[in-house]
């Protein structure tokens, strides 16, 4: 039963990060279920599966970095009070998408004995940065 609940997971991670420019109607709620859903399906790989993880991994980071991209147009079109405040979410957003890449590396050197940990780091990371992301794409929303 266990691999068909990977498999899953899996899929539902693929599924969650596709499409790099979503569609006006996805909300910010769903990228943060995105991203839960997303880190889990890290934490089910076995290091046998270490090849797909960091695939997976690098997948999802690149695709929340073009998101990140479309917040960076918009925020270039700001002025004012407000473009000094994207901009600072902005710098939070790369902050936490270069820790993300580098748990993402981290992950793709991970021996045996620190798969568990290297997995968590990165999903840790990732969650972080999604939930960044969600933050600031709401706050841009008002």
């Amino acid at each position: 039963m266990r691999p068909r609940i990977f498999e899953a997971i899996v899929v539902i991670g693929l599924l969650a990060t596709a499409a790099p420019h979503a569609p006006a109607q996805t909300t910010s709620r769903d990228v943060g279920q995105k991203a839960s859903e997303t880190g889990q399906a890290i934490r089910d790989y076995s290091v046998e599966k270490k090849d797909e993880a960091v695939a997976h991994a690098k997948k999802i980071t690149a695709d929340l970095e073009a998101k990140i991209k479309d917040l960076e147009a918009q925020a270039a079109k700001q002025t004012g009070e407000v473009k000094a405040k994207s901009q600072a979410q902005l710098k939070e957003l790369k902050a936490k998408r270069a820790k993300a890449s580098r748990k993402a590396g981290e992950l793709g050197r991970a021996t045996k004995a620190s798969w568990e940990k290297a997995k968590e780091g990165f999903a840790d990371a990732y969650r972080d940065l999604a939930s960044a992301y969600d933050r600031a794409a709401a706050e841009w929303k008002k």
